[in-house]
């Protein structure tokens, strides 16, 4: 993952979610970065990131549909690096599957499907969730301390990435909520002065009326309001507000 490795820097996390639509093409991007950086002369590499779910763990980013049937022998077998990478929050490291004696069920099949060596880089989400980067090799020994080092950090600079973009979303559907309530709350305004006018009464009184009216039509609220507004903007209005 080093230059001297690879010839060239991966794209850095943050510049990668600048160029990504959601978050969903933000992992996969990741993953194929970091996967072809990996990846040298006769020795392929292939990543995905796994999420641990309450009853099913799932692959929600890969580098190729390789890196997901990888994922899979996990899933099967139920144990592996990189579960337990996600679940116990550290880095695992699997330099050879054939002698590792951690999962012994898990390296035979991770052998036979030509995976030699792994590593399960988790994601620090703040606790939103538990994931991590699975990191595939097909000869032993692949991830030397030097390239082990990086990977982790651009793990760590991603899930910066990820805190951040996870963070805006929740702000941006707050900001649309606010938005929708603060529309809402003008059109109720709008028909409390309505039945204000047309009953005479106070703002109290209206808004009563306006709420029995809710409730006997088994209507909405601000449904009930917007509907008064457009047929009063319609002409003379003709309503089941009176007192």
């Amino acid at each position: 993952m080093t230059e001297h490795e690879t010839g060239a820097s991966p794209t850095a996390p943050h510049e990668l979610l600048l160029e990504s639509e959601d978050i969903t093409s933000f992992l996969d991007a990741l993953t194929a970065t970091i996967a072809q950086a990996l990846s040298t002369d006769g020795d392929e590499v292939w990543c995905a990131v796994t999420l641990l779910r309450p009853k099913r763990s799932s692959t929600v980013a890969s580098s190729s549909p390789a890196a997901e049937a990888l994922d899979e022998i996990q899933y099967h077998y139920g144990d592996g690096p990189c579960l337990t990478a996600s679940r116990e929050h550290r880095l695992v490291h699997v330099a050879d599957t054939r002698s590792d004696p951690r999962w012994p069920e898990y390296g035979r099949a991770a052998a036979a499907n030509g995976i030699r060596s792994a590593l399960g880089v988790p994601l620090d989400l703040g606790g939103e969730a538990s994931a991590a980067l699975d990191v595939y090799a097909d000869r032993p020994h692949k991830f030397d301390p030097a390239t082990i080092e990086v990977v982790q950090r651009e793990v760590a600079s991603a899930s910066t990435a990820l805190r951040l973009a996870v963070r805006m979303e929740k702000h941006r559907d707050a900001e649309a909520d606010l938005k929708a309530a603060m529309a809402s709350r003008t059109t109720i305004d709008l028909a409390v002065g309505i039945v204000m006018g047309q009953n005479r009464c106070t703002q109290e009184e209206a808004f009563a009326i306006l709420r029995a009216a809710s409730s006997h039509r088994n209507l909405k609220l601000r449904d009930l309001a917007a509907e008064l507004v457009a047929t009063v903007g319609q002409g003379p209005a003709t309503t089941h507000f009176d007192r």
